[in-house]
């Protein structure tokens, strides 16, 4: 076999998945995080198997063993993959039985059908009749002839049904658990100082009974299994069918992908494990997996939190020191370039600069991107008061968003419906650059101003991703960012626009030539013995001719770190790296998803904030911008973040070679846990900035 150049894309993300499981065990995290972490793990498992899994297993049918798998065959990919899921399922097991013993010694109690008392047992009946029993539909399996379709999103309860005297022959059947519709989670009259809850499976299967017993049986035993479906939506390209019609025609026929993995309790009868296995068309190459109890952890995210003590200590966030006393932040942004730094500031700055610019008689137009929006989004609110206003509105929705592309076809609705303008992406690239422009008449001349940002427009998301938005009104910025929107409103005619951007690094036009370009710079200067240096925030790194370039830089001498929380690619350490390569991944509290570049650049250093990892499909099938910070107090603040991340010895695992997930070793050194250390950090210049002002 071949040498590998970069290591496995999909194995790298399992890695990371890994270091998220790695949360759930640490018993230094709260117990209720431990849990969430526990869900996070399941849930991104599940998405990995339903796009990841579900398109290597399509590479393989069609034998194309290239392109995005860089020089690992599929085929070998998926070995891999079934014995590290295999492994990670163990962990899992364990971390969550220890976590099942520090709920006991918190006097809370996950109990089964199987440990209720007189009492409970009641209320779990009068629940069933009351609220389940409509839910469900048990379905007699063996004499249906087309075996059903399961959701896979769902956990369905699969049932022996005998009698003691065998009088009569056993049947099988399935009930789906209608954990969508219903809380996952019943807890029960408890004593006094404890507090005891049960699953709704185990409420279903101690009601068996009643929904079974007219058929003779007396006797039940039923176990969980979980199916995964390829969900890769495939947009053809058939010409006479809209976007929109594909979407819905994809959402449809994703709930219907070939199964991908099928889990199930290992306790489970073998005879009615064989007919399952059969029914549903699987074979040993199908990612079976055997698992405990308890499935769809994703559900224990939202694990009910009034039975812990201690509440989740999470600070809140803070306005930013430069806003907090304005009385237009529109006024403060005309004058200033402002960085917000979430979680950490508030994204209330955000949706009042849309509130201000939705009344404000002086300003003409608003537009902005839109890849995932919270259910109940304030950004919207905002843009379509600024319509009522009078405003002319452009929102660009990016149907194709994973996972997002029914909320964003209501959203397309509903805009529409109040006088929006909606465009909807481009044909093959997914619009996934996160701007703002608003038009403003200052004294008979027009006015630019917006926010370029590395995260998503979304107020609830805001509060747990790690993102950095940029409001500003620089001209040199913003006729850019008006240059991709009027590209966007044109995108068969106009992307010269596009190539025509002078400050911002945009794909799929620029940004690969800008930063190879970027990369090649450092590269001539550690070869002429000069100062070099690259600092890379992503959350992917995988890109195989941004990789070789960095192999060639650590190669020249180039000074190299990197901070990647998912998937990185590219082998960290090398005997012909002339300086060791600091790579490391932050799992915490918050989910890192800034993208952050600085290059040395001679010493006239160029510092970036983007929306695009270095990923194939982010350089080449997006839109994407990479926006240069020009105030050097702005730089120096992502660079002093930036320090305190490469110094985190609590939450840092090093990215090495073999994928061994190790912390980052304090080693008597002062001990940092850069979340905590970068609020304090934000924090210290809010009081500065009081203090100031008091004067």
């Amino acid at each position: 076999m071949h040498k590998r150049k970069t290591i496995a894309r999909d194995i790298s993300w399992l890695s990371f998945n890994g270091r998220v499981l790695q949360e759930a065990a640490d018993t230094n995290v709260p117990l209720r995080e431990r849990i969430k972490f526990m869900g996070i793990f399941s849930n991104n498992l599940d998405e990995f198997f339903r796009v990841r899994v579900a398109t290597l297993k399509r590479l393989t049918e069609v034998g194309n063993k290239k392109n995005m798998y860089l020089d690992i065959p599929p085929e070998l990919i998926l070995e891999e993959i079934q014995e590290k899921v295999i492994e990670q399922q163990q962990v899992f097991e364990n971390t969550w039985n220890d976590i099942f013993r520090e709920l006991k010694k918190q006097k809370i109690f996950l109990i089964t059908e199987k440990q209720l008392t007189k009492e409970q047992q009641k209320f779990v009946t009068n629940y069933f009749n009351e609220e389940v029993r409509t839910n469900i539909v048990p379905l007699m399996i063996e004499s249906i002839q087309s075996f059903p379709t399961l959701n896979d999103k769902s956990i369905y309860l699969a049932c022996k049904l005998s009698k003691a005297d065998k009088s009569i022959p056993q049947k099988f059947a399935l009930v789906a658990v209608p954990s969508r519709r219903l809380s996952r989670f019943l807890i029960l009259p408890s004593k006094p100082g404890e507090h005891h809850i049960i699953l709704l499976e185990d409420v279903v299967r101690f009601c068996l009974p009643y929904l079974f017993s007219f058929f003779g049986y007396d006797v039940f035993s039923s176990y969980i299994i979980k199916v995964t479906r390829d969900a890769e939506i495939d947009i053809d390209n058939d010409i006479s069918t809209s976007l929109i019609q594909k979407i819905e025609k994809g959402i449809k026929s994703r709930r219907k992908g070939k199964p991908v993995r099928f889990v199930f309790d290992k306790e489970i009868d073998a005879s009615l494990l064989t007919y399952l296995v059969k029914r549903l068309g699987l074979s040993q190459k199908d990612n079976l997996i055997a698992g405990g109890r308890i499935h769809n952890f994703k559900d224990f995210i939202d694990f009910p939190e009034a039975v812990f003590e201690q509440k989740n200590p999470r600070k809140r966030p803070f306005i930013h020191p430069a806003l907090r006393s304005a009385q237009r932040i529109t006024d403060i942004v005309l004058e200033k370039d402002i960085l917000l730094n979430f979680p950490y500031h508030s994204f209330d700055s955000v949706t009042d600069l849309l509130r201000e610019a939705a009344i404000d008689p002086e300003v003409t137009s608003i537009k902005i991107t839109c890849y995932r929006l919270a259910p109940r989004s304030k950004v919207i609110n905002a843009l379509t008061n600024a319509v009522r206003n009078g405003k002319e509105v452009t929102v660009v929705l990016e149907l194709r968003a994973r996972f997002d592309e029914e909320a964003n076809l209501q959203w397309k609705e509903e805009l529409e419906e109040e006088g929006v303008k909606v465009l909807l992406g481009v044909h093959d690239l997914k619009v996934h650059a996160k701007l703002c422009l608003i038009k403003k008449r200052v004294n008979n001349r027009t006015v630019h101003y917006g926010f370029v940002s590395t995260g998503n427009l979304n107020e609830r998301t805001s509060k747990i991703y790690a993102d950095h938005c940029l409001l500003t009104s620089d001209r040199n910025i913003m006729a850019d960012v008006n240059r991709i929107f009027n590209y966007l409103e044109q995108p068969k005619e106009r992307m010269d626009l596009l190539r025509s951007c002078k400050t911002l690094l945009v794909c799929p036009t620029s940004m690969r030539r800008q930063l190879t370009d970027l990369l090649d710079k450092e590269i001539k200067a550690a070869k002429a013995k000069k100062p070099a240096a690259i600092t890379l925030k992503l959350n992917s790194l995988s890109d195989l001719s941004l990789i070789e370039k960095l192999y060639e830089a650590a190669k020249a001498g180039v000074e190299i770190k990197m901070i990647i929380r998912g998937i990185c690619c590219m082998f960290t350490s090398n005997k012909r790296f002339k300086i060791p390569v600091q790579a490391l991944s932050i799992i915490d509290e918050y989910l890192e998803h800034a993208r952050i570049l600085i290059f040395h650049n001679n010493g006239k250093e160029k510092v970036f904030i983007s929306s695009a990892d270095w990923m194939v499909r982010n350089l080449d099938h997006r839109v994407e911008a990479a926006c240069p910070i020009f105030e050097k107090e702005i730089r120096d603040e992502l660079k002093d973040i930036l320090q305190i991340q490469l110094s985190d010895n609590i939450k840092a695992r090093i990215l090495d070679n073999d994928l061994n997930n190790q912390y980052v070793n304090p080693r008597n050194k002062k001990k940092v846990r850069s979340q905590v250390e970068t609020y304090n950090y934000l924090h210290r210049k809010l009081s500065t900035s009081t203090s100031i002002d008091s004067r």
